[in-house]
C-alpha cells in the first residue's frame, strides 16, 4: 500500500503502554545520538595529540559521523517500512553502542574514522523514529507535551555536549566521551524492547528496493556534508574539490527529487511536502538548526580562543542555556494548548533575537558572568519555537506516514546545523579580515592612542634590557596581536547578530502557520 493512500487513523495509541516510560525510552536514544554531534568538539585538541594529526584533518572525526548520520536520518522512514520500526530502532541502538565502544578503543586515525561512520549509521535513525513514536502514542491534546519531551533530548543535547565532553576529557581522557554512551544505551535498549510496539499498519515490506534512490541520496548528502565541513578550510570555490563537490551535490539532489517523485516506493517521500504545515515547519526548522548549532560552534571557540578558558569551563558556559532549555520545554508544551500557535512562535523569535543581539555586544573584557544572563534568556526563548514547530509541522500527517515526515523534518534541521557550522566559520574568518584591515588602518603615528601605546611599551621593554631594534619589533608584534584579538572579537559579534537576524526573517513564515488554538 502506498504511504499516502491509507485511511486516517483514530487518535488513540495502537498499543496501551505507559506513555511516559515510552517517552523516556525513545528520548534516551535521540539524546545520545544528537549529543555525539557536538560532544567531540572540545576533545579534538586532545585527539590531535593522540593521532598526530593537525586540526584540519582531525575535524573529519566530526564529519564522518555527520555524513553517516544524515544519510540514515533520510532513510529511516523507508527502513522502518522495510524491517519494522521497533526492529530498526533496536538495531540502530545496538550499532550506535558498538560504534561508541570501538571509538574509545581507536589507536589510529583511520580506525577512528571507520568507527565514527559506524556510530553515525546507528545514531541517524534514532532521532526521527523517536519523534514518530512519540507522535503516535500521545493524544492530540498531549502533542505539545510530547514534543517538549522530545525537545528536551534533541535541543538539550547539543547544548550539554560541550559540558559533558569538556568534563570527561579533562578528568578521564577523550575516550570516555564515547564510553559514557554504554550505560545509557543499555538502559535505552531494554526500555525500548519493553515499552515500544509497532502499530499494525506499519508491519509491511516493500515490493522493490529503490537502489538508485539510495545511491543518489548518499551522493547528495555526502557531497553536501563535505562542502559544508571543508568549504572554509579550502577557501570555498577557489578549490577544485569544493566546486566538484557542489556540482555533484546539486545534480544528484535534483535527480533524486525527480526520481523519488515518480517512484512508487521512494526512500524519501518528497510527496509529503505537499502538506503546508510540514513545509513551513521544515523551513523554520532549517533556520533553527543554523542558529542553534552555529552558536554551539562559536561560543566555545570564543571562550577558549579569546578568554583562555579550558575545555571544561568553555563547556560550562553553555550550561545555563541547557538548564533553561530543560526547564522551559515543558512550559512551552503546556502553553501550546492555551496560546495561539503563531503567537507562541513569535514570542520565541523575539526572545531569541534579543539574546543574540546581546551576544553581538560582547567585548574582550566580557567574562563568565557577562555571558550567563544572555544564554539563560536564549534558553527560555528557543523552546517556544521548537515545541510549537515540532507539533504543528506534523499535526496533519497521517500516522502511517509519520516516520517519513519526521525524517524530512529532522533532515532539514540537521542540514541547518551543518550550514550553521559552515556559516559560523565563514563569517568569523571573513569578518575578522575586514575588521583587521579597518583597525590596522588606525595603527599609525598620527593616532594619539597608538603613539601613547608605543611610547609606554617601548619604555617598559627598554627597561627589560632589549636593544632598540628588538624594542621596535616587539612593539609592532604586540600591537598586531591586540589588533588580531579585537578583530576576532568583532567577528564573533557579527556572527551572533547575523544568526539573530535570521530569526527575524522567519516572522512571515511564522504568520502562515496554523493559528487556531488547540483544545
Amino acid at each position: 500500500m502506498n504511504a499516502m493512500s491509507h485511511p486516517s487513523q483514530p487518535d488513540i495509541p495502537p498499543v496501551q503502554v505507559n506513555k511516559w516510560l515510552l517517552a523516556i525510552s525513545v528520548m534516551l536514544g535521540a539524546f545520545i545520538a544528537v549529543m555525539d554531534i557536538s560532544v567531540v568538539n572540545v576533545a579534538m585538541p586532545h585527539m590531535m595529540g593522540t593521532f598526530s594529526e593537525d586540526l584540519s584533518t582531525i575535524t573529519w572525526v566530526a564529519t564522518a559521523y555527520s555524513i553517516a548520520e544524515i544519510i540514515m536520518i533520510s532513510l529511516s522512514g523507508w527502513l522502518s517500512t522495510l524491517i519494522g520500526r521497533k526492529r530498526l530502532y533496536l538495531w540502530s541502538f545496538a550499532i550506535f553502542t558498538l560504534g561508541s565502544i570501538l571509538c574509545g578503543t581507536a589507536h589510529t586515525f583511520h580506525q577512528m574514522l571507520f568507527y565514527r561512520i559506524l556510530q553515525g549509521i546507528g545514531g541517524g535513525a534514532l532521532i526521527p523514529v523517536s519523534q514518530a513514536i512519540l507522535r503516535e502514542n500521545f493524544s492530540q491534546k498531549e502533542q505539545g507535551m510530547a514534543m517538549a519531551i522530545f525537545g528536551m533530548g534533541v535541543v538539550l543535547a547539543p547544548a550539554l555536549g560541550p559540558v559533558v565532553g569538556g568534563w570527561l576529557t579533562d578528568h578521564y581522557g577523550w575516550p570516555w566521551i564515547f564510553y559514557i554512551n554504554l550505560p545509557v544505551s543499555i538502559v535505552g535498549m531494554i526500555m525500548v524492547w519493553t515499552f515500544v510496539h509497532d502499530p499494525a499498519y506499519l508491519k509491511r515490506g516493500v515490493k522493490k528496493i529503490d537502489w538508485l534512490g539510495v545511491l543518489l541520496l548518499s551522493v547528495a548528502l555526502t557531497t553536501m556534508q563535505i562542502v559544508f565541513e571543508r568549504g572554509e578550510h579550502e577557501n570555498w570555490f577557489e578549490s577544485r574539490m569544493i566546486i566538484i563537490g557542489t556540482l555533484a551535490c546539486i545534480s544528484s539532489l535534483l535527480f533524486l527529487v525527480y526520481w523519488e517523485l515518480k517512484t512508487e516506493e521512494p526512500v524519501i517521500n518528497f510527496r509529503l511536502l505537499k502538506n503546508k504545515s510540514l513545509t513551513l515547519g521544515s523551513i523554520m526548522g532549517l533556520v533553527f538548526g543554523i542558529a542553534l548549532f552555529g552558536t554551539t560552534f562559536i561560543l566555545p571557540q570564543f571562550t577558549q580562543t579569546l578568554l583562555g578558558y579550558p575545555a571544561l569551563k568553555a563547556g560550562l558556559v553553555m550550561a545555563p542555556r541547557a538548564m533553561m532549555l530543560l526547564l522551559f520545554m515543558p512550559v512551552a508544551g503546556k502553553l501550546y494548548n492555551v496560546i495561539n500557535s503563531r503567537m507562541l512562535v513569535l514570542i520565541g523569535i523575539v526572545i531569541t533575537f534579543g539574546s543574540y543581539y546581546e551576544l553581538s555586544k560582547l567585548s574582550l573584557d566580557s567574562g563568565y558572568w557577562n555571558l550567563i544572563p544572555t544564554l539563560m534568556v536564549m534558553g527560555m526563548g528557543m523552546p517556544f519555537i521548537f515545541v510549537t514547530l515540532s507539533t504543528v509541522s506534523l499535526a496533519t500527517i497521517p500516522r502511517p506516514s509519520m516516520t517519513d515526515a519526521t525524517s524530512i523534518y529532522t533532515l532539514t534541521r540537521r542540514v541547518g546545523g551543518n550550514i550553521g557550522y559552515a556559516l559560523a566559520a565563514t563569517i568569523v574568518s571573513h569578518s575578522r579580515q575586514v575588521h583587521h584591515a579597518v583597525l590596522a588602518s588606525h595603527v599609525t603615528p598620527l593616532n594619539p592612542m597608538y603613539s601613547d601605546f608605543t611610547q609606554k611599551t617601548a619604555q617598559f621593554l627598554g627597561q627589560s634590557g632589549l636593544s632598540p631594534n628588538d624594542v621596535s619589533h616587539t612593539t609592532l608584534v604586540l600591537a598586531n596581536m591586540m589588533v588580531n584579538r579585537q578583530a576576532v572579537m568583532l567577528a564573533y559579534n557579527d556572527s551572533a547578530l547575523i544568526f539573530g537576524v535570521m530569526f527575524l526573517f522567519t516572522i512571515p513564515i511564522a504568520l502562515m502557520l496554523p493559528g487556531r488554538k488547540k483544545k
